[in-house]
């Protein structure tokens, strides 16, 4: 977790946190996740480094106010500085499709 720099959450709170997303692209769709499941671009899911597959989170785009809610099921993204990775139909929602990566608050619900 990157934690000290604040685009991860700190070990004593994890119901939010702000960092940049970015997107899965149409490639990844029909393969299989981290949790097991195939990944389906239309559908409202995400991954994220270490919170347990299931839960769901609030993103919101920070650029429009816009957000969404995903279910977490795979792991990732593994760039730096990255806190989320949004299935393409959850990025098309909140707008970042078309920023590619963009900052983020991530609540856990």
């Amino acid at each position: 977790m990157l934690g000290a720099c604040g685009t991860d959450p700190q070990p004593g709170d994890r119901r939010h946190f702000v960092g940049l997303a970015s997107h899965y692209g149409p490639e990844w769709d029909g393969r299989r996740t981290a949790s097991g499941e195939i990944f389906r671009n239309r559908r409202l899911t995400a991954a994220h480094k270490s919170l347990p597959f299931g839960t769901r989170v609030r993103v919101t785009l920070l650029a429009t106010g816009k957000s969404v809610i995903v279910r977490i099921n795979d792991r990732g993204p593994f760039v730096r500085g990255r806190v989320i990775d949004l299935s393409d139909e959850a990025a098309r929602r909140i707008g970042l499709d078309r920023h590619g990566v963009a900052k983020v608050r991530v609540e856990v619900l």
